[in-house]
């Protein structure tokens, strides 16, 4: 699977965890930055992850910030794009089985390295459910 990652400084660290574990996991890892620790403006390296999502080039997407929730609002702004703000296993679960987020957002002020790598694992091992979910999603799509 092609999994996108954008993060901004804050967010860095816990980035480059989760990569690794990716990559280790044999995913192929489309990186789209930040590089380092230094303070960045999170839109300019969440929406271009965000956009391969959208545009099919990424199955998947996964943005990390301090708390993740500006990542989630840059990341939704993107047509085709569901991201959904993820600090337990309940939430990566459902975050998936009822609203098919195709995008997740960590943070990294927020989810220890251990427990976003025990998120990442359920949110991926998780499927859709549909049935009336479907209805809402397809609600979502024809908002846009």
């Amino acid at each position: 699977m092609k999994i996108a990652l954008g993060s901004d400084h804050a967010g860095f660290q816990l980035k480059e965890v989760v990569k690794g574990h990716l990559s280790r996991l044999g995913h192929e890892i489309l990186d789209f930055g930040t590089n380092d620790g230094k303070s960045v403006d999170y839109p300019d390296f969440v929406r271009p992850a965000a956009v391969s999502v959208g545009t099919g080039e990424s199955d998947l997407g996964v943005v990390f910030g301090g708390s993740g929730n500006g990542e989630a609002i840059v990341a939704n702004k993107v047509p085709g794009v569901r991201c959904g703000v993820c600090w337990d296993l309940w939430s990566a679960e459902l975050t998936k089985a009822h609203n098919s987020a195709n995008v997740i957002s960590l943070g990294g002020r927020v989810v220890s390295e251990e427990l976003a790598l025990q998120i990442v694992d359920k949110w991926l091992a998780t499927e859709f459910e549909g049935g009336r979910h479907a209805a809402r999603i397809a609600k979502i799509e024809s908002a846009l």
